[in-house]
């Protein structure tokens, strides 16, 4: 079953912010990251049953870079509302939730 992914303005902000910061450290990298923020997208859109973060708000930590995705699950629209991107190299307790 695909659920529908729905990204939050905040969400993108955090995205951009991330873009913009990568590809001012090197060219192309910037497109990189977006790759690999696409590519947990398309996980959770399949499965996005992951670990319970706080309350009822998930996280999917992203394998190539340091952020998690924070998202929350509306079964009854099968739909995933991506909350946050989360840089976890930032102070733990800036945490978005």
């Amino acid at each position: 079953m695909i659920f529908n992914i729905v990204i939050e303005p905040r969400a993108l902000v955090d995205i951009q912010e991330a873009i913009d910061y990568y590809e001012s450290k090197q060219n192309g990298l910037g497109e990189y990251f977006y790759q690999v923020i696409d590519e947990h997208l398309d996980t959770l859109s399949k499965n996005p049953f992951f670990e319970i973060r706080y309350k009822d708000y998930r996280g999917l930590p992203t394998k190539k870079s340091p952020f998690i995705i924070f998202y929350f699950i509306d079964e009854t629209v099968k739909t995933v509302y991506v909350m946050s991107v989360f840089n976890t190299s930032l102070n733990p307790s800036k945490y978005p939730l």
